[in-house]
């Protein structure tokens, strides 16, 4: 890009301070920077617990700090459809979804991006999501983020290289502590505001009480993985997901062993939970899995075997493993050793050094 001023860029401004300081990082680098804040979620009654009003006035104080245009767009419709009601779908089948992983499938770089193109004329989208991007020739690749520890390529495995290629990350570059450094220096507003956590349409409500709205609750019986003795009574099998601890209501049960128990299976077809002791139980234990809806970076199909490493949950450790194609819509992965709680209805992200080369949602887990 030899002439940045001609470049129009529109930032996602989230209200937080990954954002933020994107959208400054691009204006150093002399681009026409605007924002847009997307409403992805229409409040109900408890708005004490959705922060979009308060995201949208930081986003707007940071804008004017800058000295650049805000623009608001409401993509609720969009959410509702293509994210939501997948959500609830795949807790009613008994699954695990994760939807922060579709938003930025189908909002952040779908709907934005085709907003930010036809309707505000960009040249590029950037977000301040913590990934980096790299252009050899032709191909545009995925690479974690600089941060370690707050790499944010598992959320954007869905991507295509064209994606990418419509997409700049300016803070994937750097570690989360400078970020903050640059904000405070600045004077942004979104300096100190603590990084969101949590399902975004929730926010900081329980978890449980906001699925009872949407989905009616069925209790069922507990039982020991070991020897099917009955445990206590579950409130609905949604609400618990595999190598879950707390929450269970059985604390007070002694067996022997002092060892907390978890949660290591669900009968979905008679809403029965079984649970274990110890973290490293053979039911929790997977040697391998089955993923499908495969999405690869390249979008080229693996009709090969071939070695890398997966993550089947956010901030896990490398796992080594081996990938087979069984079709051209599913794949086994072998472990090299063992792994706790892969949990169907979550995503398998698979990674051969910096590069992220895509994923699936895991159908199944493969235990021995």
């Amino acid at each position: 890009m030899s002439d940045n001023s001609q470049k129009k860029i529109i930032v996602g401004m989230s209200g937080g301070v990954d954002s933020s300081v994107s959208a400054y990082l691009l204006q150093q680098q002399g681009y026409q920077v605007e924002g847009l804040f997307m409403k992805n979620w229409e409040e109900d009654d408890d708005t004490e617990y959705c922060s979009a009003a308060t995201d949208l006035a930081d986003a707007q104080a940071v804008c004017d700090k800058l000295g650049i245009v805000l623009h608001t767009v409401n993509f609720a419709a969009e959410y509702w459809d293509n994210v939501f009601e997948h959500f609830l779908a795949e807790y009613r089948a008994g699954r695990t979804p994760n939807p922060d992983i579709l938003c930025n499938k189908e909002i952040k770089f779908k709907a934005f991006l085709e907003f930010a193109a036809e309707d505000l004329g960009a040249d590029y989208i950037a977000t301040g999501h913590y990934v980096r991007r790299h252009d050899s020739g032709c191909a545009t690749r995925l690479l974690r983020g600089k941060d370690r520890n707050k790499d944010q390529s598992y959320f954007l495995y869905t991507l295509s290289h064209q994606q990418i290629s419509q997409s700049l990350f300016p803070v994937g570059e750097l570690e989360k502590p400078e970020v903050r450094r640059i904000a405070e220096r600045l004077g942004l507003a979104t300096a100190q505001k603590k990084d969101s956590t949590g399902i975004c349409f929730i926010g900081e409500r329980k978890f449980r009480d906001f699925l009872a709205r949407y989905l009616p609750a069925q209790p069922g019986p507990i039982l020991s993985a070991d020897d099917g003795k009955p445990m206590g009574q579950h409130q609905g099998l949604m609400y618990h997901t595999l190598g879950q601890r707390k929450g269970l209501g059985i604390g007070g049960v002694k067996e022997g062993s002092e060892d907390p128990w978890y949660v290591v299976d669900k009968d979905v077809m008679n809403n029965i939970l079984y649970v274990a002791q110890g973290h490293n139980h053979p039911r929790l234990m997977s040697q391998g899995l089955i993923a499908q809806q495969l999405h690869w970076v390249d979008r080229q199909p693996r009709l090969e075997p071939f070695r890398c490493v997966v993550k089947t949950r956010y901030r896990q450790e490398d796992i080594p493993c081996t990938v087979t194609p069984l079709d051209s819509e599913r794949i086994s992965v072998r472990f090299d050793a063992p792994v706790a709680a892969v949990t169907p209805g979550q995503s398998a992200v698979f990674y051969q050094g910096e590069v992220c080369l895509g994923g699936g949602i895991i159908e199944e887990r493969v235990q021995e």
